[in-house]
């Protein structure tokens, strides 16, 4: 089967190329319907990774969160219209300490192999999982970075010890929003902090127990736990934060991704015994956990509906490249394309 797939090959450029799709293996084909952007996507678009890192990665097909419909599956577990989510973490191997997402040998789309701007995927069986009927598939699109906040609070939840009377998050883009949301459905007696930098972000977590300004944190307050959600620039200031308002043995969790070292206050750390871990990307058991989510708890999708933003028809280059510069430019939410290749 002749595929057709939408190559970053330099900066801002796009270009088709072709590729087969075995129909005799196992793999299952599917045809992608909706594509969310990341900010990892843009740091390749932009070209905004080190130079040797381009060279070495492109070309590639971005996009790593993404849904789509069966198109042929020769086992016939799935039917041919079912609606999936697709797995980007493609383990070559099985570990019985590190999880699949760990594994150095692991292989990720749109970072070293491509990702799913394509008009078909080919996947193997348990790449893929089967989206509740009637889901927003505007939101279901980006269900991989959701996945992210459940693996990472999964961890949380046999690292952090368990006084957990306070937690606190910081960031108010939209992972600290997804992760925050998330917190309240799998700790519902914890009170949650959430800490930003822009208070009409914060105004948008009005299921939270209270928001702060960072700059305006009062200085009696103490949490037990937190969850760096920054990256960036930003990550410095906001584990100095962290550091200086936990509890003693307190657990930090670190999602924000940095592209440059950043100091830590190790004193601190030492003088109260905390506890730092970091947590990235997901595997087959977060999606299968994020979907029972969706199903136990609907309000959670209602809710991830609000950081939708920019939502692109996509049919040609010009508009995937429409959509990509619209992202650029969104101060909140999720762009998402929907893939009519």
């Amino acid at each position: 089967m002749l595929n057709t797939v939408y190559r970053l090959t330099a900066p801002r450029h796009f270009e088709v190329e072709f590729n087969e799709i075995d129909l005799f293996g196992e793999q299952v084909v599917v045809r992608p319907t909706h594509l969310s952007i990341c900010n990892a996507d843009q740091r390749y678009y932009q070209g905004k990774r080190a130079p040797e890192v381009l060279a070495k990665k492109l070309p590639m097909a971005l996009i790593h969160e993404g849904i789509g419909e069966v198109v042929y599956d020769p086992k016939g577990e799935f039917q041919p219209g079912d609606a999936v989510v697709m797995v980007p973490n493609t383990p070559t191997e099985s570990d019985d300490i590190v999880s699949e997402n760990y594994l150095r040998s692991s292989k990720f789309r749109g970072s070293g192999f491509d990702g799913f701007m394509q008009d078909n995927v080919a996947l193997d069986r348990d790449r893929i999982v089967r989206l509740p009927e009637n889901i927003d598939k505007t939101v279901a699109a980006f269900t991989e970075i959701i996945s992210v906040s459940v693996h990472a609070l999964s961890r949380f939840d046999s690292i952090a010890h368990q006084r957990r009377e306070s937690v606190g998050i910081w960031g108010d883009g939209n992972l600290g929003f997804i992760t925050a949301l998330l917190f309240k459905a799998m700790f519902p007696d914890t009170k949650l902090y959430v800490f930003g930098v822009n208070q009409d972000k914060l105004d948008d977590f009005s299921f939270v127990d209270e928001t702060y300004l960072v700059r305006e944190i009062p200085d009696d307050l103490s949490i037990d736990h937190a969850i760096e959600c920054v990256g960036g620039d930003g990550s410095q200031k906001a584990i100095q934060q962290i550091i200086d308002f936990i509890n003693p043995e307190g657990t930090i969790s670190i999602l924000g991704v940095s592209e440059y070292p950043i100091p830590v206050e190790t004193r601190m750390i030492l003088e109260k015994g905390l506890r730092m871990f970091g947590s990235s990307r997901s595997g087959r058991k977060d999606f299968v956990k994020t979907v029972e989510l969706f199903e136990k708890n609907p309000e959670i999708v209602d809710y991830l509906s609000n950081i939708v933003g920019a939502v692109v028809e996509v049919n040609t280059i010009k508009d995937m490249t429409k959509a990509f510069e619209l992202d650029i430019q969104k101060a909140f939410g999720k762009t998402i394309m929907v893939w009519k290749k």
